[in-house]
């Protein structure tokens, strides 16, 4: 049976991960690359580009979470306000409910709030993202 290059590094992903439980020194993978024939400097680009690629994720995880944790702040308070102005307008004018209406503006504000938290894809999403990025100290 013969195998492509790529058949052959899902079998060796999948037979690494049954052999390891602990760690893999970086010794022990130039080790491993170099008994497969890889060069030390497709290993070097390769472990550069795993590094990038993990610092990138990482990036977008914090983004992520922040966005969220922002609208769970807007959520709150909008429960909380609309809350007591829900209170207050049964007490002064249980005839009259005027409360509905800030409830619905901002109800409106916090959907729209809550589908950009939650959007993690799109030129909007990756707008946010760069500009989010430039903030961040170096």
């Amino acid at each position: 049976m013969t195998y492509n290059s790529e058949q052959m590094q899902q079998i060796l992903q999948k037979a690494f991960a049954r052999q390891q439980q602990g760690e893999i020194s970086r010794q022990q993978i130039i080790e491993i690359a170099s008994e497969l024939g890889v060069s030390s400097a497709s290993l070097q680009a390769a472990e550069q580009e795993w590094l990038t690629q993990e610092i990138g994720e990482k990036k977008r995880q914090r983004f992520h979470a922040q966005r969220r944790d922002e609208f769970k702040s807007h959520l709150i308070a909008f429960i909380g306000v609309n809350g007591f102005l829900i209170v207050l307008n049964l007490f002064t004018s249980p005839s009259y409910f005027w409360a509905i209406f800030p409830l619905l503006g901002w109800g409106l504000g916090l959907f729209f709030s809550g589908m950009k938290a939650y959007k993690t894809s799109g030129e909007s999403y990756e707008n946010d993202f760069y500009e989010w990025s430039k903030k961040l100290p170096k």
